[in-house]
């Protein structure tokens, strides 16, 4: 039952970034506005951060890779949280300010989630 469940987990932890990870390859140009202009590369990065979440998620549920794929999971997501949403809670209009909030708040849970998913990968020849 344990190993139903952790698939299961899994499996439910993957499919945003599956799906985030698509919309990013298919609606790159129209998302291009959200990376803030002082880096550059624009679009570039839409397609680099959709392509990384899918391999995240194929790598956490293949469990190859998994451990490195969840701190890289990490790392972006504390960069989504530090250059897109924290400056979106700044702005005056009340919508897009709770907006900002609700996607800082989702990507803060995927990201503590990751880093604890991270854990349960050992290190190969690594025991606790």
């Amino acid at each position: 039952m344990d190993k139903l469940v952790g698939f299961l987990g899994k499996l439910l932890y993957c499919v945003p970034f599956l799906v985030f990870g698509l919309g990013h390859l298919t609606n790159g140009s129209s998302m291009a506005a959200m990376v803030p202009a002082y880096i550059p590369g624009g679009v570039l990065w839409i397609y680099v951060t959709g392509v990384a979440m899918i391999l995240a998620a194929l790598a956490i549920l293949t469990g190859k890779q998994a451990r490195n794929a969840c701190f890289g999971l990490a790392a972006m997501l504390l960069v989504f949280l530090v250059t897109i949403h924290l400056p979106g809670m700044s702005t005056q209009d009340p919508g897009m300010k709770m907006m900002a909030m609700g996607n800082f708040l989702k990507d803060l849970g995927l990201l503590g989630a990751a880093l604890f998913l991270a854990t349960t990968y050992q290190e190969k020849g690594k025991k606790d």
